[in-house]
C-alpha cells in the first residue's frame, strides 16, 4: 500500500515538473515575441524586461545586478547597456550618494511598451488564480521559492564544476 502512494506521488512530482517545463516553455515564447514586437534581440529585450520590473518593485538594477540577473559577462553587459541606452530604451543615472553607483532605468517608452504587450496575459493570469483562496497561493507560493531556492543551490554548486570535455588538455596533450 505504501509502495502504491509513493508511486502516485512520484507520479505527481514528474507531472509537476512537466507543467514547470511548459510554463518555462511559454515564459521564453513570450519573451521571444516581446523582443520580435519591440524590434529588439532577445537577450536586450530581456534585460530592459529586468530593469522595468526591479523598477516597478522598487529596487532598480545596478548594471552588476543586470548583468547577474541575464547571466552577461561585464563586458557583453557594458554593450548591451549602451545599445539600449543609444536607442532610448533605458537610462543610466547616479542616483545614489556614492556617485559610483549607477541605477538602470527604463525609458519613458518600456513600460508603457511593455504593460501593452503583457496586460492581456496579466488580467488572465489574474482571473486564473481568483479561483483560488489565498492559503493555497500561499503554498504555491512557498513551494515556487522551495523549488528556486534549489536550483539556485543547484547552479551554484555547478558554476564550480567544469565539464570533462571542457577542461583545457594538460601539457601531455591528455584531458584531464
Amino acid at each position: 500500500m505504501e509502495e502504491a502512494v509513493r508511486d502516485g506521488v512520484a507520479e505527481q512530482r514528474e507531472r509537476l515538473m512537466e507543467s514547470l517545463r511548459i510554463h518555462g516553455g511559454h515564459y521564453a515564447e513570450l519573451s521571444r515575441r516581446f523582443a520580435a514586437w519591440l524590434g529588439l534581440h532577445s537577450t536586450d529585450a530581456t534585460a530592459v524586461l529586468e530593469i522595468a520590473a526591479a523598477e516597478e518593485r522598487g529596487t532598480p538594477l545596478s548594471p552588476a545586478r543586470l548583468s547577474e540577473r541575464i547571466s552577461l559577462s561585464t563586458g557583453a553587459t557594458t554593450a548591451l547597456l549602451n545599445r539600449l541606452e543609444a536607442a532610448g530604451h533605458i537610462t543610466r543615472a547616479r542616483e545614489h550618494s556614492d556617485r559610483r553607483i549607477v541605477t538602470l532605468r527604463g525609458g519613458g517608452h518600456i513600460q508603457e511598451r511593455a504593460d501593452e504587450f503583457f496586460g492581456p496575459l496579466a488580467h488572465r493570469l489574474d482571473a486564473a488564480m481568483s479561483h483560488y483562496p489565498p492559503q493555497f497561493l500561499a503554498q504555491v507560493e512557498a513551494f515556487m521559492a522551495d523549488l528556486n531556492t534549489a536550483m539556485d543551490n543547484h547552479l551554484t554548486e555547478r558554476d564550480a564544476v567544469t565539464p570533462r570535455s571542457l577542461r583545457s588538455p594538460d601539457p601531455d596533450g591528455r584531458t584531464p
